[in-house]
């Protein structure tokens, strides 16, 4: 079983996927600080999961750009260029919606293939 949220639910699935007995924990748009705290980290909630753990973030996600994670390896991190919190892309980025989600779907299916899910 993989662990999954969005946001506070990728918060949530962090702290429960020992109990929970998850095999991994996929986390889209972890909430890493809140808008304009980096100094409130949640980091420790990311890195105690326990277990192989993707990120998927938004490149300009408010709640913490993907250069703001902690460098640690303990987890696999995927950069949505020009994302928000949302992952939603402006339209004057290099890339459009649909390819913003493509980039979502893919590296999800691939992640999940190298566990064997």
């Amino acid at each position: 079983m993989i662990a999954g949220g969005r946001s506070a639910g990728a918060r949530v699935a962090c702290r429960t996927a020992g109990e929970l007995g998850a095999a991994a924990v996929l986390a889209l748009s972890f909430p890493l600080h809140p808008p304009g705290k980096p100094e409130k980290s949640r980091a420790d909630e990311l890195l105690g999961a326990g277990v192989p753990t993707l990120v998927v973030q938004g490149g300009n996600d408010p709640f913490g750009r993907p250069a703001e994670f902690p460098a640690d390896g303990a987890y696999e991190l995927v950069e949505i260029p020009f994302g928000d919190h949302s992952f939603a892309v402006p339209k004057r980025a290099d890339i459009g919606q649909d390819e913003a989600v493509k980039r979502i779907t893919d590296a999800v299916a691939r992640w999940a293939g190298m566990l064997g899910a």
